[in-house]
C-alpha cells in the first residue's frame, strides 16, 4: 500500500467498461470509459451476451489507460474497488474476476460496491472535488497553513437521493454517520425504470439508442401541454401478498412496506404513447424514419462497430433540423412525454424530501443528464428552499470514478470483500 489513499475503481455492470483512480474519495486522477453504444445501437438495446464479450476485450486496456492517465502504477494503489451488482450477470463477472486477480496479485484489499451507491457518490464526489478546489484556493491565497488541504468531509445533513437511469428509478434516504453512509429505500418503480421508458418511446418513434439524448433534444421544439399524459395513484396488488414484483432489483424492500405515494410506474405512459401513435397513424412514418436514420441496423459486412456508429444519425440541434426529421405533432408528443415523466419524478421526490425532513436532494444516474430535468428540479428546489445537487454530465452515466469514490468510506472502515465475491444481478441497496 502507498498510503496515498489511491483506489482503482472498476465498473462493468452493463454496457460500459470503465476504470478510474480516485484519491481519498475526493479527487479524480483519471477516468477512462469504453462505450459499447456502437455494438448495441443496431439492436435498439443492450444484448447481454455481446456486452460480456465487449467487456472481455476492453477491461485490460481500460485499466491500463486509467493507471497511465493518473500517472501511477499498481504498486501505488491502496485498494481496488469493483461493482458487484446490480447489473448483467456476465458483465459483472468480467469486472469482478479481473479486480480479484489484481487485488490478489498486489496483496491489497478488494472492496465490493453496489452500483446504486456508486451513483449516489457521483454527486458527492462532485461536491468533494469542488470543496477540494476551494480549499486549495484558500491555501494559495493565505499561504499561512503549514500543511496541504486534506480530503474534504461530507455534509452531515441527511439527503434524499433519486437514482434514475435506464435500469433504476429509486429514492433513498441517505444518512452520513462517522465517515460512513447508511441508505434506506423509501420509493421505487414497480415496473419500468424512467430511462427504460425513454429508450422504448424513442425506439417506437424511430429515433436512436440510447433514447434519452434524442427525447431531450427534440422535446424543446415541441409543446409540452399538447398531449395530456397523466400518472394515476399506484395501488399494492393483492396477489403479490406484499412481495416485490418480478422486476429489476426485485430483492429490494417489499412494495407493501413503502408509501404508495412514493412508488413510480412508467409502463403506463409507454403504453399511452403506443396508443397515441396507433390512433394517429404515426407508426409507418416512425418506421420510415428509423430506416432513413439508421440504414445500418443490419451490420454492414465491411464496417466495424466503431465505423457503424459513425454512420448513425445524431439528435438535431435546431428547430429546422427537428422539423426535417419529424412533423410538429411528433415533436409535441415527445415534449409532452418528457414533461410528464419529469413532472412525476419531481412530484414524488419533493414529496419524499418534505415528509422525511431531508434538507437536500441528490439527483443522479443517466437520466440526471437530462437538461429539462435539471432545470425544473433546480427551479422547484429554489422555490421550496431546498438544496439540490447533480453530478457532472460525465459522472451521470456509468463510470468508475463513482465506484472508487463510494469505496473510500468502506476502505476507512475496513469493510473488504471476501475471496469468494461474485456478482449479484439483483443486489439491493440499504433496507
Amino acid at each position: 500500500m502507498s498510503g496515498r489513499g489511491l483506489i482503482l475503481g472498476i465498473e462493468s455492470s452493463c454496457d460500459e467498461t470503465a476504470a478510474s483512480v480516485v484519491e481519498h474519495g475526493a479527487r479524480t486522477l483519471s477516468s477512462v470509459v469504453a462505450s459499447q453504444i456502437a455494438t448495441h445501437a443496431r439492436y435498439g438495446g443492450v444484448v447481454p451476451e455481446l456486452a460480456s464479450r465487449e467487456h472481455l476485450r476492453a477491461i485490460v486496456p481500460v485499466v491500463r489507460g486509467a493507471l497511465a492517465q493518473a500517472g501511477v502504477t499498481l504498486d501505488d494503489l491502496d485498494a481496488i474497488a469493483v461493482t458487484s451488482g446490480p447489473g448483467l450477470a456476465g458483465a459483472l463477472l468480467v469486472g469482478i474476476t479481473y479486480a480479484k486477480a489484481l487485488a490478489f496479485a498486489q496483496g491489497i484489499p478488494l472492496i465490493a460496491i453496489n452500483h446504486l451507491e456508486g451513483h449516489i457518490h457521483a454527486v458527492l464526489l462532485h461536491e468533494r472535488e469542488a470543496a477540494h478546489v476551494e480549499e486549495e484556493l484558500r491555501f494559495v491565497v493565505s499561504q499561512v497553513s503549514e500543511s496541504r488541504p486534506g480530503a474534504p468531509t461530507d455534509s452531515t445533513d441527511p439527503a434524499l437521493a433519486l437514482v434514475v437511469s435506464g435500469g433504476h428509478t429509486h429514492l433513498y434516504l441517505c444518512r452520513p454517520a462517522h465517515g460512513t453512509w447508511t441508505y434506506k429505500l423509501v420509493g421505487r418503480t414497480v415496473d419500468d425504470a424512467a430511462g427504460e421508458a425513454y429508450d422504448k418511446v424513442a425506439k417506437l418513434l424511430g429515433f436512436g439508442y440510447p433514447g434519452g439524448p434524442w427525447i431531450d433534444a427534440l422535446a424543446k421544439f415541441g409543446n409540452p401541454k399538447a398531449v395530456p399524459f397523466a400518472f394515476s395513484q399506484i395501488k399494492t396488488k393483492l396477489h403479490l401478498g406484499g412481495k416485490p414484483p418480478r422486476t429489476k432489483a426485485a430483492k429490494t424492500a417489499p412494495i407493501a412496506d413503502l408509501d404508495p405515494h412514493l412508488l413510480f410506474s412508467f409502463s403506463g405512459i409507454k403504453t399511452a404513447v403506443l396508443r397515441y401513435v396507433e390512433l394517429h397513424g404515426l407508426r409507418e412514418e416512425a418506421q420510415a424514419r428509423a430506416a432513413r436514420l439508421f440504414p445500418n441496423q443490419s451490420r454492414h459486412p465491411e464496417r466495424s462497430a466503431a465505423e457503424d456508429l459513425h454512420f448513425q444519425a445524431t439528435p438535431p440541434k435546431s428547430k429546422e433540423e427537428a422539423l426535417a426529421l419529424c412533423p410538429q405533432p411528433v415533436l409535441d408528443l415527445v415534449a409532452s412525454f418528457q414533461h410528464a415523466v419529469v413532472g412525476d419524478l419531481m412530484k414524488k421526490t419533493f414529496a419524499a424530501a418534505e415528509s422525511l425532513g431531508a434538507s437536500r436532494i441528490l439527483v443522479t444516474g443517466g437520466v440526471a443528464a437530462n437538461l429539462e430535468l435539471r432545470a425544473r428540479f433546480t427551479a422547484e428546489a429554489a422555490h421550496r428552499g431546498i438544496r439540490v445537487a447533480f453530478p457532472t454530465l460525465a459522472l451521470s452515466t456509468d463510470n468508475a470514478a463513482m465506484i472508487a469514490a463510494a469505496a473510500w468510506p468502506h476502505f476507512q472502515a475496513g469493510e473488504f470483500a471476501a475471496a469468494d465475491l461474485s456478482g449479484d444481478p439483483s443486489l439491493a441497496l440499504g433496507r
